[in-house]
């Protein structure tokens, strides 16, 4: 990374990823280009430690670099346009709190929050694997099922902030063996997170080879790898309820890149077997939807933290 005291941090971007297990922040400048990372262990169940521990973590990288600047954080939930409260998130110790506010308030300047699969969304449109798109899907696909869309390098959230909740939109198409779906957490039946997250495909696996060892995810596509017939037929099963999902993002979004993260984007197979299948579902004559894998990896969360704000740190 060379040496920090070399480095221009005029325009200092700081990119903050709240998980349930660590809190991880980055430094950017204007150009994308890190200069310095911190990473640390989240409190877990207590609120006002989360907020201490955010803000030691920015005024540490902070002091190392010797200037200050703006922040971005990333969280497994989102901000409720009606309440201006946390909803939605993993962490369960954030709902109901003005995570923003109390932020703003600890470091001393405005913060903005987002969703982290907005977050992921942004990194990979603005110097990810998806630069230079104007239309971008950023999928997640591990515990969970999420999505974020950006339009000219801009994040589009709605007035509800649930713009690419794809995970919670029935399964289409779905045949017989299929319907109704699976109960999902939210009260619905046959979301896409159901057949589609980690948990969700270990499931169906079980419910279809109940004799078979229980295996997770990795297991599963490395049986089929090899050649094994019942993890075979469940990939292609799967990989075709991939299709299926993203076909409707196509149909109403009609983005230029879709840009697939989480632990299951890892899958080479999603890439090989998913672009052709789209061809069946989507409503043209060809499909021009570019599947492509992250450009940052498991870095591109905390780094569109960072991208929240624009240049000047103002709103636009």
């Amino acid at each position: 990374m060379g040496s920090k005291s070399s480095l221009d941090t005029t325009g200092l971007r700081l990119g903050v990823d709240l998980g349930g297990t660590k809190t991880e922040v980055i430094a950017l400048d204007q150009e994308g280009r890190e200069l310095d990372r911190l990473r640390r262990p989240s409190p877990r169940e207590d609120y006002a430690a989360t907020i201490r521990a955010v803000a030691e973590a920015v005024r540490a990288v902070e002091e190392r670099l010797g200037t200050s600047g703006t922040v971005g954080v990333g969280i497994p939930g989102t901000l409720s346009r009606a309440t201006g409260l946390i909803k939605n998130a993993n962490s369960t110790w954030l709902i109901g709190h003005p995570l923003d506010r109390d932020l703003s308030d600890a470091l001393e300047r405005p913060v903005r929050v987002q969703n982290d699969a907005n977050c992921f969304a942004i990194s990979e449109a603005v110097d990810g694997a998806a630069k230079g798109a104007e239309i971008v899907f950023g999928v997640i696909m591990g515990t969970g099922v999420g999505g974020g869309f950006v339009v000219n390098r801009q994040i589009i959230d709605g007035p509800m902030g649930i713009t690419g909740e794809w995970g919670h939109i029935p399964l289409p198409w779905m045949s017989a063996e299929e319907a109704p779906g699976p109960a999902c957490y939210c009260g619905r039946s046959g979301c896409l997170e159901t057949f589609l997250s980690g948990p969700g495909m270990t499931k169906r696996f079980n419910e279809t080879h109940p004799q078979a060892p229980q295996p997770d995810p990795r297991q599963i596509a490395d049986a089929a790898d090899r050649g094994d017939p019942a993890a075979s037929r469940y990939v292609e099963l799967y990989c075709d309820r991939v299709a299926r999902g993203l076909a409707c993002v196509i149909n109403l979004l009609d983005p230029e890149v879709i840009v697939l993260g989480g632990g299951l984007s890892n899958w080479s197979r999603l890439y090989d077997s998913v672009p052709d299948l789209l061809q069946r579902y989507v409503f043209s004559d060809r499909v021009d939807t570019q599947i492509r894998r992250p450009h940052h990896g498991d870095s591109s969360g905390v780094r569109g933290a960072a991208w929240l704000w624009p240049a000047d740190g103002k709103s636009p």
